[in-house]
């Protein structure tokens, strides 16, 4: 019999580093999903190369993943191979006020460290639970600030899994959103430039925008953060709240009480419980305001209307 292509791709890649039938819902936030045909933990750039020029020969989907917090996977899973940038993926360099970070590197540890070295820039990734890769991927910012202000370069490999650096002015960086996005760029590590500061204003300022976060976020539950991008001129949170939304709930999906933009799981909730209280929400809000939400969150074997 001949071998199937998930079978030629597994013979290329190192056995240790691979799992059958991972649950999603165990490597994203939101805690929902169902299973992934395959996934790799990523300890090397070359077996990623390896694995993405054989799954475009195989015809096979390919899902990077991080920290899983912008992610939402349906019930059913994802039927392709899921390569999963962790904690195995993760080595961080610093050169004066240069970091490179591997594309696992949690965000919020690249910005203690660089509070730790008394460098400013990245106080307001503190709080952010994303990876490097996905961070720079999406452009992720709070408080006004964003990765596109720091980002000098990203090393990444194409669908084939050849190598491409990209600089600052190639990156295409707009609102949550990137050219690596629009290309189905793999991101291996990222290049911030820094600036030196004073270390106990960099803390104060980490400190500062910890407790805001606490204060107005729902933390105690698992989300994807602000599910819905920012509207030209709007903020999705005060829309869905005028929009009398707070507290609104199908399954276990509902919408935050303490912060309107968050979708948040109470309960045993179900992919198909986000998007259809997602779907009603958007409904909602374009009826009483005319102003059409897009979902921030990645959706994964879903349609977002």
């Amino acid at each position: 019999m001949n071998p199937s292509p998930f079978e030629r791709l597994e013979r290329l890649l190192p056995q240790e580093t691979l799992a059958h039938g991972p649950l999603m819902a165990e490597y994203t936030s939101m805690k929902v999903g169902g299973p992934a045909r395959l996934m790799m933990d990523v300890r090397d750039a070359e077996h990623v190369r390896l694995a993405l020029d054989a799954a475009a020969r195989e015809g096979i989907p390919v899902l990077r993943l991080g920290n899983g917090s912008n992610l939402l996977v349906a019930d059913e899973g994802f039927e392709g191979l899921v390569l999963h940038f962790g904690r195995s993926f993760s080595r961080v360099t610093l050169e004066g006020e240069s970091m490179t970070a591997e594309a696992g590197a949690p965000l919020m540890g690249l910005s203690r460290l660089a509070g730790e070295h008394g460098l400013t820039g990245l106080e307001f990734a503190a709080g952010i639970p994303a990876s490097v890769g996905g961070a720079a991927l999406m452009n992720a910012g709070a408080y006004g600030s964003e990765m596109a202000e720091i980002v000098t370069q990203v090393e990444c490999l194409d669908g084939r899994g050849r190598r491409l650096r990209l600089g600052r002015g190639e990156i295409g960086y707009g609102y949550r959103h990137s050219r690596m996005m629009d290309e189905g760029l793999t991101v291996l590590s990222v290049t911030v430039a820094l600036r030196r500061g004073d270390p106990e204003l960099i803390a104060n300022l980490v400190r500062d925008y910890q407790r805001r976060r606490r204060e107005k976020q729902p933390l105690s539950y698992p989300s994807c953060g602000s599910f819905f991008k920012r509207p030209e001129g709007y903020y999705a949170g005060a829309l869905i709240e005028a929009a009398g939304l707070k507290g609104c709930r199908v399954g276990g999906a509902e919408v935050s009480r303490l912060h309107a933009g968050f979708i948040i799981n109470v309960g045993k909730a179900t992919a198909a419980d986000v998007l259809a209280l997602m779907r009603h929400v958007r409904e909602t809000v374009k009826a009483a305001s005319g102003v059409t939400l897009e979902p921030e969150v990645r959706l994964i074997g879903v349609s977002g209307e």
